[in-house]
C-alpha cells in the first residue's frame, strides 16, 4: 500500500483545513486509515483514526474540531481529515497511516505534510 498525503498549508487561527491521503496498491486490505502528527519538540500523536466500516476515534484535543472521514473509488481509498477552528498549537507535520494486510497486518506511512496556525 502506498499513500500519498497533500491539503497543509499556513492557515489563520480560527480558520480551517482539509487534509487528505490518497492509499493505492492493496487497498482491500485495508483495515483502518488515520492521522498522526508531530508538533516541534513533541512526539507524534495520534489524532485521530478510523476503521475501513467507519468507526471513528478522536484525541481529546481535537474532538469536537476535526472530523476523519473514508471513502474508496476506483480502488483508491482517501482519508480525509477537516480541521476546522485552527489553533497555533496544531502546527505541527501532519501524517497518515493505514494498517494492511490479509491476515498478519502492517503500518504504512505516507509522507508528513506541514500545518502552520498563525497570523
Amino acid at each position: 500500500v502506498q499513500l500519498q498525503a497533500s491539503g497543509g498549508g499556513l492557515v489563520q487561527p480560527g480558520g480551517s483545513l482539509t487534509l487528505s491521503c490518497v492509499a493505492t496498491g492493496d487497498t482491500l486490505s485495508i483495515k483502518a486509515m488515520g492521522w498522526y502528527r508531530r508538533a516541534p519538540g513533541k512526539q507524534r500523536e495520534l489524532v485521530a483514526s478510523i476503521m475501513s466500516g467507519g468507526t471513528s476515534n478522536y484525541a481529546d484535543s481535537v474532538a469536537g474540531r476535526f472530523n476523519i472521514t473514508i471513502s474508496r473509488v476506483n480502488a483508491k481509498s482517501t482519508v480525509s481529515l477537516l480541521i476546522n477552528s485552527l489553533k497555533p498549537e496544531d502546527t505541527a507535520v501532519y501524517y497518515c497511516k493505514t494498517v494492511a494486510g490479509w491476515g498478519a497486518t502492517r503500518d504504512y506511512w505516507g509522507q508528513g505534510t506541514q500545518v502552520t496556525v498563525s497570523s
